[in-house]
């Protein structure tokens, strides 16, 4: 297949890239750093630094869309917000514009979400079509899902990606709990209930493969384990397999002073099944924490 990456150097899209070029697939990522990527890539991808001179994406088989600010780098302010928004929604709705421009489109567009799409859920099962509780975080998903979908038609099935927390050896919020956690200073945030959606990096690219090969799948998918964890679980279970103790509550007060808004990405939770996935017959590897967390971290 000839596939079209954005966000190709990321912690999902490198490791898809990798994997997709060992099934002999030909890759084309969209960067705004070429020679920086060039570098994480290696020389069998192709660059692109713009879609500009495009004029449709005839000729690709896919198209698999990751970019956009890191949500948790920064505080909320407005600006912070509006850039957020902006790196997602306005890539996205490009990318739609030239898939519809086409003749002979990609069959498929895979384009990312979130989890915090549903907003903070509680302690409610959330499947894919549980209601969302109209957040900030609903407002950037909702949108940046509705601009993915404009490219369907019926020669492009469009797949959202809402993905929980991405468990992978290196980056992703695994890297920055580490330090503390290794320093013995870890331990869950606030009253420490809140449900914490998570998926091993390898059963996140198998699953984007899984929607890339099959043909009828298309819409919303949770990209989560089976069994999401609660935040006083997590801090636990990695405390344990760092045999690190792991007792140190974070209060909410300190966390909202530290965060502001965006700390409802770390109080808030969704407990989110992946209902979908798993009824298209998709089959997870790492679907226990334990199992996963002692995997990613080599023990």
């Amino acid at each position: 297949m000839k596939i079209l990456i954005t966000g190709a150097s990321g912690l999902i899209g490198r490791r898809l890239t990798e994997t997709l070029l060992t099934q002999n697939h030909h890759i084309t990522a969209l960067t705004r750093a070429p020679e920086r990527s060039k570098k994480i890539l290696g020389p069998h991808v192709n660059l692109w630094d713009s879609l500009a001179d495009k004029t449709s994406l005839d000729g690709f088989d896919a198209v698999i869309n990751l970019a956009g600010e890191p949500i948790a780098d920064k505080r909320w302010s407005k600006e912070q917000k509006q850039k957020l928004c902006d790196s997602r929604w306005q890539l996205t709705e490009k990318l739609a514009q030239l898939i519809k421009a086409g003749t002979q489109p990609p069959a498929v567009f895979i384009s990312g979400s979130a989890v915090g799409y549903y907003g903070d859920q509680g302690q409610a099962v959330v499947p894919e079509d549980e209601p969302p509780n109209k957040q900030f975080t609903w407002q950037l998903c909702d949108r940046w899902e509705a601009l993915a979908l404009a490219a369907e038609s019926d020669k492009t099935r469009v797949c959202l990606l809402r993905t929980g927390v991405v468990l992978a050896d290196k980056g992703g919020v695994l890297a920055k709990m580490l330090l503390p956690f290794r320093a013995g200073l870890g331990g869950p945030f606030g009253n420490g209930q809140q449900y914490m959606p998570w998926i091993h990096i390898d059963d996140m690219v198998k699953g984007i493969i899984f929607l890339l090969q099959h043909e009828t799948l298309h819409g919303p998918f949770n990209m989560v384990a089976p069994y999401p964890a609660r935040n006083e679980q997590f801090s636990a279970l990695l405390g344990e397999i760092l045999n690190r103790p792991a007792f140190i509550r974070v209060p909410a007060s300190v966390v909202r002073l530290l965060m502001g808004e965006s700390a409802i990405l770390v109080l808030g939770g969704q407990r989110a099944i992946p209902k979908r996935l798993e009824d298209a017959g998709f089959v997870f590897e790492h679907g226990e924490l334990r199992q996963a967390l002692g995997d990613v971290l080599g023990r």
